[in-house]
């Protein structure tokens, strides 16, 4: 690990990320190598709203959340990398491909997040990422994905 890799915390991620409780799906982002890879980590806890209705008695992290805090993590990643911390970052998705779901994800995990972009440049507004989603070694999912950005102006 070099000097030039960052970390983000909660604080540094609610300064990058639009997202809020329940919405919020990363806790922290280490790793952080400019805008091309990041790791996230996700503590997965009984109290999330979802495991109310999926499922009850046998609570599982639905498979889009999963997805969704792979792109917040790339999301944090493209923040910290492209230097838009407190500047009103927007992030749409526009396509996920080679999604596949290995395990479930379940309260108490904690799900760990690697991230690369695999297309984009800062400034530019369309990048593709890969992800996969881990609990303790194991694979939980993996993903491409491709988002809009929406980088301040000025």
């Amino acid at each position: 690990m070099t000097d030039d890799l960052k970390r983000a915390d909660i604080h540094l991620i609610q300064r990058i990320l639009p997202h809020r409780y329940p919405f919020l799906l990363v806790d922290k982002v280490e790793e952080i190598n400019g805008t091309a890879s990041a790791r996230g980590y996700k503590n997965v806890t009984m109290n999330e709203p979802h495991f109310q209705g999926h499922f009850p008695g046998a609570p599982v992290m639905p498979g889009v959340t999963i997805v969704e805090a792979m792109a917040q993590t790339a999301g944090v990643m493209i923040g910290v990398g492209a230097d838009v911390v407190d500047q009103d970052l927007l992030i749409y998705f526009m396509s996920i491909d080679k999604c596949k779901f290995r395990r479930k994800v379940i309260p108490g995990d904690v799900l760990v997040m690697e991230l690369e972009t695999l297309r984009g440049k800062p400034g530019g507004k369309v990048w593709k990422f890969g992800g996969k989603a881990t609990v303790d070694g194991e694979l939980a999912a993996e993903a491409e994905f491709s988002a809009m950005i929406e980088f301040p102006k000025g």
